[in-house]
């Protein structure tokens, strides 16, 4: 359309069949410019009743977890348990490039929609199953939730401190890690697609994706046998050290890592502003720290140096620790909380956070907005979450080429 915006995904359509945290895969191709038809069950998805909701008024087009994953998408209902909602999905296939669903597996078999079905209909399909423990294997069929999947994925055996349990973080992040790889392996698919022309089936395990999320962990043990232990605030740097790298100050918290060898500079400035503003520390500074490598930071020397750092970082705030890292080439950084985030210039400099317009609630809300920039084409979402069903006029008749009397019948059917 003339005037309109150039977008990475523009002349591509997806099938959002998914759910929960899982939503995520499909904003991610919607903030790239994909046109996502997020597919939901007559009266819309259960995500929808999840809370919390905007002004605390739990309604189906008030939550705030269904605006933060689809905002950018648009919305048709239809019931894939019934011949002719299947009937109307296969026709929406036959135009589509990407399906992304979370079902458990086999669901999609039950209903005649598995990628061997679908392929006949759209050779050049890129399917995208996102779920707990991919579509084999023994525990292919076993129901999770986050903290399972977080648990068998390994995280939570780094999380919290030593002589406590294992924890999840707050906020669930096991699907969410799914999600993403499953947009990372649609796009990897669809290069294939490109040089091909064929299309393929992408089985996403969240267990995986969320074990890949360890870092070095697994590398440590395949390597040195060690395995990584928890710490609270303690980075585990060897099999016998360890280093504090979240620190109190005086409005918040700041990430520091004592460290040595290549970065000494880092741990000299810091000693020397401490010295400057009357609270140095002479015993660290006759350290040799150009001889310290990684990991040779040990248990002793971090005890010795945990009291006068913690005084120092205390009696400042988190802007003053920032500003007087950089201009003294320090390695610190400030720990964000959501508010500061809506309020940092880096984001503001970005247009990270966009407006807009929610009609319905007369008012304009803030989103975040895209996750990437690219020279000349827009990123980010293009419309406001949407309503259950909002787009299925706009799809079913515009674009199917649906009567206005066959919209009756499925509407009176419950198949819309």
């Amino acid at each position: 359309m003339s005037g309109s915006p150039q977008l990475l995904l523009g002349p591509y359509r997806v099938l959002d069949l998914t759910g929960g945290d899982v939503l995520l895969c499909g904003k991610i191709l919607a903030d790239l410019g994909a046109d996502v038809l997020q597919v939901e069950p007559p009266g819309g998805s259960a995500s929808r009743r999840t809370g919390p909701f905007y002004g605390d008024v739990p309604h189906p087009d008030r939550s705030l977890l269904w605006w933060a994953y689809c905002a950018g998408k648009r919305s048709v209902t239809l019931d894939l348990d019934s011949v002719d909602g299947r009937g109307i999905f296969t026709r929406l296939v036959e135009s589509a490039d990407f399906l992304i669903e979370s079902f458990c597996p086999g669901h999609m078999a039950e209903l005649g929609l598995a990628h061997p079905d679908l392929e006949r209909v759209n050779p050049s399909l890129v399917m995208v199953s996102v779920t707990d423990f991919g579509q084999e294997g023994p525990y292919s069929g076993y129901k999770a939730t986050d903290i399972v999947d977080m648990a068998l994925g390994g995280f939570m055996h780094l999380t919290g401190d030593a002589d406590r349990p294992p924890l999840t973080v707050g906020c669930p992040q096991a699907r969410r890690h799914g999600a993403a790889a499953g947009a990372m392996g649609a796009l990897v698919a669809h290069t294939h697609r490109a040089l091909t022309g064929q299309g393929q089936h992408v089985d996403v395990s969240c267990q995986q994706a969320v074990a890949k999320a360890l870092a070095h962990a697994p590398q440590s043990w395949d390597m040195e046998g060690l395995v990584i232990q928890r710490m609270g605030v303690y980075r585990q740097t060897s099999e016998d050290t360890r280093v504090r790298v979240n620190w109190p100050c005086k409005d918040g918290h700041i990430n520091y890592m004592l460290q040595g060898g290549s970065v000494a500079w880092s741990t000299r400035n810091l000693l020397q502003w401490m010295r400057e503003e009357g609270s140095g520390a002479p015993d660290l500074e006759g350290v040799p720290w150009e001889e310290l490598g990684y990991g040779q930071v040990t248990e002793e020397l971090m005890d010795r140096a945990a009291g006068p750092l913690g005084d120092f970082f205390r009696r400042h705030t988190r802007e003053e620790l920032t500003t007087g890292s950089v201009e003294r080439r320090i390695l610190l950084f400030p720990v964000a909380t959501y508010g500061d985030l809506l309020e940092h210039p880096q984001l503001e400099a970005r247009d990270y956070f966009v407006e807009m317009d929610h009609p319905e609630l007369g008012r304009w809300v803030t989103h975040p907005g895209g996750f990437v920039k690219a020279e000349g084409v827009a990123t980010g979402p293009r419309r406001r979450p949407p309503l259950v069903g909002e787009h299925n006029h706009e799809v079913y008749v515009g674009e199917l080429g649906l009567a206005l009397e066959e919209m009756a019948v499925l509407r009176e059917g419950g198949v819309i």
